[in-house]
């Protein structure tokens, strides 16, 4: 009689601590049947075990997070040969010759023959535009020049000083568009020594004349500021 009065207390410890609740569960059902008390009691307890090893809160929010920052696969867009689905198209020839619009079967044909691949250069046109090229090798220049164009700009600096003579200036100048057409960019200083911080002005003026200079070859990146006893301004490549 005192086992029955135990099953509601249970039924509220459900939401308080599910473990009690299996517990208590396994009291309730497993003493009202001892033959097999034991081997219940010892079931239900591997299996509480096992739920709160596996639903821990702590682990779900990390497998929703590993979930959440899973990148999408980046894969190659382009449509070649057997890909290109639609036709008829319009095909350019591996020499640059227009073609016209045939059928698809007949420029894979071609390009087969040639020993080339047919490539979909513009899918959006109507009809699409595709040409007759070395695939492998369009895709080795195009990451080459794409590496090569990201990572090898460099910074060059040119230094003046407020009393830097017209000569001098021009002679600064020169090196500096050379460095800018080489796709450089270029830090112009302008510094200050003992009592030249007095007239920043006059350093200004020749920032401001270098900067009129370079224009043709360059565009103003950060304007000119002062640090200290140095005035810099940057200079990228057009």
């Amino acid at each position: 009689m005192g086992l029955t009065r135990l099953r509601p207390d249970v039924g509220t410890a459900k939401h308080r601590f599910p473990g009690g609740w299996i517990v208590g569960q396994a009291l309730f059902y497993g003493l009202s049947s001892t033959r097999d008390f034991v081997g219940k009691i010892g079931r239900v307890f591997i299996s509480y075990l096992l739920c709160r090893h596996l639903f821990r809160p702590e682990k779900i929010a990390l497998v929703a997070l590993a979930r959440r920052n899973v990148q999408p696969e980046t894969r190659d867009a382009t449509r070649i040969n057997q890909q290109i689905r639609i036709t008829p198209i319009r095909v350019v020839s591996e020499t640059g010759e227009q073609l016209g619009i045939i059928a698809t079967e007949q420029a894979l044909e071609r390009a087969r023959d040639a020993g080339l691949d047919l490539v979909e250069v513009a899918p959006g046109e109507r009809p699409p535009v595709c040409r007759i090229m070395d695939y492998g090798k369009f895709k080795y220049d195009k990451n080459k020049k794409k590496n090569s164009g990201a990572s090898h700009t460099k910074t060059k600096e040119i230094r003046l000083r407020p009393k830097t003579g017209d000569e001098d200036i021009r002679t600064k100048v020169r090196q500096a568009e050379k460095f800018l057409e080489h796709k450089d960019k270029v830090q112009v200083s302008v510094l200050f020594r003992g009592r030249e911080m007095a007239h920043i002005e006059e350093g200004r003026k020749v920032m401001e004349q270098v900067i009129e200079i370079l224009s043709e070859h360059g565009k103003v990146e950060t304007k000119p500021q002062q640090h200290g006893r140095r005035m810099i301004c940057m200079i990228a490549p057009k």
